[in-house]
């Protein structure tokens, strides 16, 4: 398995609304597109900006081929990206997965 990072920034002001965004663009496609096992979006706001970094799980280089496009390592934007973002990671980090736990639903009693 092969983990996905990509990293960037909006206005504190557009955080929420870029979240948003994400969920109708980017976390969506990266649902939908075979071979992706998880989609994680974080966010931390501070000092006037929101910076955003994004983790997704691919169970193999083909399948983030087929999310990215024939150079994988170069991250995917959309055109509404320019109207949020004011830093952006052009290239995402590819790390090996080694050891993936996932806790199990508590019981409802």
């Amino acid at each position: 398995m092969i983990a996905r990072i990509w990293q960037g920034a909006t206005a504190a002001k557009d955080g929420e609304e870029y979240v948003e965004f994400l969920r109708r663009t980017g976390f969506s496609e990266y649902a939908a597109t075979p071979g992706n096992r998880a989609v994680i979006g974080l966010r931390r706001v501070g000092d006037g900006r929101a910076e955003f970094l994004l983790l997704t799980l691919w169970e193999s280089e083909e399948a983030i081929r087929r999310f990215a496009g024939p150079t994988p390592e170069q991250a995917v934007f959309y055109p509404e990206d320019e109207r949020y973002l004011v830093e952006r990671g052009e290239i995402v980090d590819h790390w090996e997965v080694v050891h993936r736990f996932e806790a199990a639903e508590p019981s409802i009693r």
